[in-house]
């Protein structure tokens, strides 16, 4: 693999342990990882990627997403519902998929995370109609080039048996756990530098048992991987774990070995004072939904109030059936925007947004090789080009989620260049697009 020299950036923000930003800052990549950072970097035999007019930050990291749902995007019979009553507008379509429609989904959704500035991005797929696989996606991830944390969910509470999904979508416990051994057992890279990272993901509390809860936490650290699923979403959820459970989702969690710093959960919309302190002393993290939250009337989840307790927050753009976008640089503004809302005009900076959309997202997955711009760091790089309309008369071109673009203009995956000039550089977008589109038809026809 040729070395890489980005040379003369504007500003090269690093978020390092010293959070130090360069003018005309350089990086130099070999192998996929960060061999040196300054300014004035001789190219030597370096591939030069000139960087003037540009800032360069980490690869954001994107911690929740459910990328077979940009197959239904904005289906009308969802668009104004809630939660409970979206997932049942859109359970009957689903169960039409197969493997084709979770590897092309996949990887638009990929795509799309690319070009906005994500360098690795988790997935929960807890639906495998018609023969469908988490392999389906993580071959989509290989050819996009994109590093992946796949989890390999699951729903077996079906509607006969008080459950939200319709039978047809759930399956046997045992056929589950099953499963989630194969999938690691042939996956999962713990090693520093991994592409692929395989976690276990139970739906949510509301669509499997407690048996299968408990019994995935125990799979999990027997096999030394992560845990994901989803918790304190809206009051919806919060009533429903009130009534089946007899108390609130982080005492549930906590009583089935779903805390600790290797589960985080999405959403926690409506997590209490003693919910935050509880994730905050065991080390949970969360993977903060700001878009799909507004979309859905979830409301705000208390970012500000989790941070200042210690709580790990990463983002998610969570599925495209309820964001209904996948840009990642635009859900960290979000994010921001709606602190702000919530706590005031100084209650959360671009930079602290920034951070959590980094350092944030790469601490909630255990990838402490990445999410940051320094020396033995991987080589996972987004460089926006803020000589456009967007950045037109900023004071302050760092403050990308105040006054900056939402597409990158090169993307770097270790060490390799995933996007160029602003286009998919791995693989053919407007003919993947084409078949999106194909295959959407084809669903609505049903």
């Amino acid at each position: 693999m040729t070395d890489i020299l980005i040379r003369g950036a504007d500003t090269l923000v690093t978020m390092d342990d010293a959070r130090r930003e360069i003018t005309g800052g350089d990086i130099r990549i070999s192998g996929g990882v960060i061999v040196e950072v300054g300014q004035n970097l001789p190219a030597n035999d370096a591939e030069v990627v000139h960087a003037k007019g540009c800032v360069v930050t980490p690869g954001l990291v994107n911690t929740h997403h459910h990328l077979y749902q940009t197959l239904t995007r904005a289906v009308p019979g969802g668009q104004d519902a809630l939660l409970f009553g979206w997932l049942q507008t859109l359970y009957p379509i689903w169960a039409n998929f197969g493997p084709e429609e979770m590897r092309v989904s996949a990887m638009i959704g990929l795509s799309e995370l690319a070009l906005s500035g994500c360098t690795l991005s988790s997935d929960h797929l807890y639906l495998f109609p018609n023969g469908s696989r988490l392999d389906d996606t993580i071959e989509a991830a290989h050819e996009i080039g994109l590093r992946f944390h796949p989890t390999r969910g699951a729903m077996s509470i079906g509607q006969s048996d008080g459950g939200l999904p319709p039978d047809s979508l759930v399956e046997d416990e045992a056929a589950i756990l099953k499963d989630c051994i194969r999938v690691v057992d042939r996956f999962h890279d713990a090693s520093d530098g991994a592409m692929v990272r395989v976690g276990i993901a139970p739906c949510s509390p509301f669509s499997v048992s407690r048996d299968l809860m408990r019994d995935a936490a125990l799979l999990a650290r027997d096999k030394g991987v992560m845990l994901h699923t989803h918790l304190a979403e809206n009051d919806e959820d919060i009533a429903y774990s009130l009534e089946k459970f007899g108390c609130r989702p982080g005492q549930y969690a906590e009583d089935l070995g779903w805390t600790g710093d290797d589960v985080w959960h999405a959403h926690c919309v409506k997590l209490d004072g003693r919910e935050i302190d509880l994730f905050a002393r065991s080390g949970t993290g969360v993977a903060h939904c700001p878009c799909s939250n507004c979309r859905l009337g979830s409301g705000i989840a208390p970012v500000r109030q989790m941070r200042d307790a210690g709580v790990n927050v990463a983002l998610g753009v969570d599925g495209s059936a309820s964001n209904d976008a996948g840009n990642l640089v635009s859900e960290a503004r979000q994010a921001m925007l709606l602190q702000r809302v919530q706590n005031g005009a100084d209650a959360m900076s671009a930079r602290e947004a920034l951070e959590i959309a980094t350092r944030g997202g790469a601490a909630v997955l255990g990838r402490h090789d990445c999410g940051q711009i320094a020396v033995g760091k991987r080589a996972d790089i987004a460089v926006w080009d803020v000589s456009g309309v967007e950045s037109a008369g900023s004071w302050d071109a760092a403050a990308l989620l105040l006054a900056g673009p939402t597409k990158v203009r090169d993307l770097f995956v270790e060490g390799r260049q995933v996007v160029r000039d602003g286009q998919m550089a791995t693989i053919d977008l407007p003919r993947m697009i084409e078949r999106q589109n194909a295959l959407a038809r084809r669903l609505m026809e049903r």
